[in-house]
């Protein structure tokens, strides 16, 4: 049952993050034009990266929400509620008027169905991670929840993918009928999540709980404010390495467009490797943990991460195409594997389980209001001239080491482990 939850873990991330990681794509490329055609391009673009960012905003109540109910009746039920909700939103994108069709309205029911998707995130992929952890063996636990998160990085790679096909339409047919394909599709891959999902029974640590007569608590959301202020502070600070992912999967864009002679495939191309690397990273890293440590292995893979940064938009910005899908690569499917891989036990591990899916989930998603807006944030830094890309390196670079700094203050997992038996 720990492998098929896994298995189920990791396609369900796929379908959840391919979802939501094409709205960014889209926004960069199209959505300024369809949805915001008022303003100038580069303000039009702007607005479209800040409704990216709406969906975190709405991440932290989606974690409550679900959160709630996960503790209360069960993670499996939950995750299938999630999964509904994230391709529902993801098809209405796809059907939705433009501007140019119904004018205001456009925009308005575009952050709508924006914020359905982060209800959805908010529960998604925390509550997938802890069902296959707390179905796994204590030497298995790692590897097995290593591929949920793996799951979000195939997930923006099959995002990347889908669009290189349609950047060589005609720019007619990209802002006609072109870019609503991705979205489209979600109806057909959510409905294969659902079914995969039914095969997966509930977590043994909840049943555990209540076949003891441990009565899911009534507030989980109190218990954990009051009684693990330090847990929620680590995981949430712990969480500023997952701004990795929108830098490469969406503000690499921007940068590309504006300071470097590369094209939008040859960008997307970079993106799609990166997710095809990761599926051998990012076991392999969890492997690797279990003789390292995990909290040695999170500081050195979010310093790495720090540098990295400043290495990748430098590339983009100067390198040649081949030097910007290698550095791409290197950056986003080895480097971030590193801290990526081991998150999902490393954070859980903070909280003990009658509070767990909660107590991660509002840390994490409320880390995540803040990574929402670094394609935006980052766009605002960006300067003029040659070295016009080095003020949001350096602001990416402090993100990462303040992450760095909450792995290092974090648990020491040898001596306090809330991991129950299973």
């Amino acid at each position: 049952m720990g492998k098929r939850a896994a298995f189920s873990g990791f396609f369900g991330s796929v379908i959840e993050f391919y979802d939501f990681t094409i709205y960014g794509t889209a926004a960069a490329i199209w959505f300024g034009e369809l949805f915001f055609p008022a303003s100038s391009p580069t303000v039009g673009t702007l607005t479209a990266l800040a409704t990216f960012g709406v969906a975190y905003i709405a991440r932290p109540a989606g974690a409550i929400l679900f959160g709630h109910f996960g503790d209360k009746v069960g993670r499996k039920r939950v995750l299938q509620a999630t999964v509904v909700l994230m391709g529902g939103s993801s098809a209405l994108i796809g059907a939705l008027p433009t501007y140019e069709m119904v004018g205001i309205a456009a925009p308005a029911l575009l952050v709508l169905c924006r914020l359905a998707q982060g209800l959805s995130a908010g529960g998604e992929q925390i509550g997938a991670s802890l069902l296959t952890m707390e179905h796994s063996s204590d030497k298995k636990r790692t590897l097995y929840t290593s591929w949920t998160p793996n799951g979000s990085v195939v997930g923006a790679a099959l995002a990347a993918a889908v669009f290189i096909p349609i950047t060589a339409l005609p720019e007619e047919a990209q802002l006609s009928w072109g870019w609503r394909i991705p979205f489209l599709l979600s109806v057909i891959t959510v409905a294969f999540v659902w079914v995969l999902r039914r095969g997966v029974a509930e977590s043994p640590v909840f049943e555990g709980q209540v076949s003891e007569e441990k009565h899911p608590e009534k507030a989980p959301l109190t218990v954990v404010i009051r009684e693990h202020p330090r847990a929620l502070f680590t995981v949430f600070i712990c969480a500023f390495i997952h701004m990795a992912a929108p830098l490469v999967s969406v503000f690499s864009l921007v940068v590309a467009e504006q300071f470097s002679a590369i094209g939008k495939a040859e960008m997307l191309t970079a993106i799609t490797l990166s997710g095809v690397v990761s599926l051998f990273a990012v076991p392999i890293w969890a492997v690797v943990s279990n003789h390292i440590g995990q909290k040695r292995l999170w500081v050195v893979g979010s310093l790495l991460c720090a540098v990295g940064a400043i290495v990748l938009l430098g590339t983009i910005s100067y390198g040649s195409a081949a030097l910007v899908i290698l550095v791409t690569v290197l950056f986003k499917s080895v480097v971030f594997s590193c801290p990526l891989a081991i998150s999902p036990v490393f954070y859980a591990r903070q909280f003990p389980p009658h509070v767990r899916y909660t107590g991660v989930g509002l840390a994490q998603q409320s880390s995540y209001v803040i990574l929402g807006f670094i394609p935006a944030i980052c766009t605002v830094l960006l300067g003029s001239g040659q070295l016009g890309w080095l003020p949001p390196a350096i602001f990416m670079f402090c993100m990462f080491v303040v992450a760095a700094i909450g792995g290092a203050c974090s648990r020491d997992f040898k001596q306090t482990d809330h991991v129950a038996a299973v």
